[in-house]
Parts: C-alpha cells; structure tokens; sequence
C-alpha cells in the first residue's frame, strides 16, 4: 500500500512518485478533497473508491477505511490510499499506518504538499519573513474540542505567522479566542478558498472583522486561514489568480426623508 499526497489541486503540484504510484495502482481510495484534475489523472481501468469525509454530506468512518485498505492489500492488489494536501499533516495518515503495521501489510509513503505551504505561496504570503515572522504555527480547527485544546495564549504571540486548517466553520471562535488572549484587533488575515486552484480566491482583513468579512464574502470550504503580519503582503505579491478581495465598505446612513419642517 502506498499512502500519497495529492498537494493543494494543481495537478503540476504532484510528486513524480505520485505519479508513478497513481499510474501503477490497482485500486485508489480518495479522499473528498482531492481535485477532479488530479483523479482524472488515474488510469482508465483502476478501481476508484470515495473514501472522503464531509461535516455536512456522506462520509466514510475511518474504520471503514482501514477495513478496505485491508480488504484490497490482501487481496494482493496494488493500493493507493490518496489524501489532499500531506497524510501526515491533519490528514489521519499515521492512524492508517498504525493500522496497517498491526495487520502485517507493508507500505510506503509519498508526501505532498500541504495546504499552508501551496495556499500561501498561491496567495503571494511568505509564512516567515525576517521583518515579519520568525515562527510558523499550522493547527485545526475542524471542531469545537479541537477549538477548545488549543494553547491560545502561545498562539496570540507577535511575530509568528498561525495557519488555520478547517477553520471557516470556527472563524467567531477564532476571533474571540485569539483576542481574549492579547492578539492585536488589527492583525491581519487572509482567508485562502481552493488554494491552487483555478477557482482561488484571496480574501484580506483584520482579526476584528474575521468572521464578519468571510460572510461578506461568502467564504466556503476549503479555505485556509493565515493569520500575522504577513497576510498583508498578499495585497502587495499576489500573483495567480485575481487581487485580494476586502470586506465591502459599510453602507452609507440613509439620508433622511425632508419633512415640511426642513422644507425650503
């Protein structure tokens, strides 16, 4: 079995052992995240199994996932278990491993690119800068308990750039958390929807109007959150795709109605 990142969407964004590994495979279990570009890559007569999770539609629990990763190595076919991103960043790749290694299959594992690495560097946002940021935090916030065991205090320090996996569901939490923990109002964010992709969007603000800006902007899954004084510089290097976009000016206070009063 081999476990493959599939990167951000990019198709270019693959590994040429991921390539090898997709064109060789006998049977692929993917992943909801990994792009139609990258699937369309899978040979013609290779078995495709969705193995993906969605908070809001079909999902596959992770037993049935290594009951079929079972199921087809013993088979003696050749396995891809293919995850968005990189399997050993937020992707449960290990738990899979684990699983794997106690049931005596072997396996090898081709990394990928993940989100905050491919989403910043599509954004124009480089994660540390010597100006900016010395350190680079990468969490989840993919559930309220995820929400709740994060060390707030340590990731509301200046001069460190905090990438947010899963997060437009929790960006109130987010907000609220990060200042109750002495994060400056005017920290800036960048809220990056399919990284990578042709459909990208950039969307630019500060940490007081997080939540508030994303609604404005109808900011769906998925889209990564990079928080620290280098989301700023996506106005400035962004590249690929269209400029950031910012929260819509506030609408003027409608003039008042002139009454006989007023009248001339």
């Amino acid at each position: 079995m081999t476990l493959v990142g599939a990167g951000p969407g990019d198709p270019g964004l693959l590994t040429g052992h991921a390539l090898q590994a997709l064109r060789q495979a006998d049977v692929v279990l993917h992943d909801r995240l990994v792009s139609a570009a990258i699937l369309q890559l899978v040979p013609a007569g290779t078995e495709r199994i969705a193995v993906g999770k969605s908070a809001d539609g079909h999902s596959v629990a992770q037993e049935q996932i290594h009951a079929l990763l079972l199921e087809h190595a013993r088979r003696g076919r050749r396995v891809v278990r293919l995850k968005g991103g990189d399997p050993f960043v937020f992707g449960r790749g290990g738990e899979e491993l684990e699983y794997l290694r106690a049931h005596g299959v072997a396996y090898a594992v081709v990394p990928g690119i993940t989100a905050a690495l491919a989403c910043a560097a599509y954004a124009g946002i480089p994660l540390t800068h010597r100006d900016h940021a010395q350190s680079l935090r990468l969490v989840t916030a993919h559930c309220k308990a995820s929400l709740d065991t994060l060390d707030w205090a340590a990731l509301a320090q200046e001069r460190q750039t905090l990438a947010v996996y899963m997060g437009v569901a929790g960006l109130d939490t987010v907000r609220t958390r990060l200042l109750a923990a002495g994060s400056t109002a005017s920290t800036p964010f960048a809220l990056v929807e399919n990284g990578s992709r042709a459909e990208q969007r950039v969307v630019r603000g500060t940490l007081a109007d997080l939540p508030d800006t994303a609604r404005a902007q109808a900011v769906r899954a998925p889209a990564l959150l990079i928080l620290g004084e280098v989301a700023a510089l996506a106005d400035t290097l962004h590249w690929f795709g269209t400029a950031p976009l910012h929260a819509p000016p506030s609408p003027s206070p409608k003039q008042a109605a002139p009454t006989l009063a007023h009248a001339a």
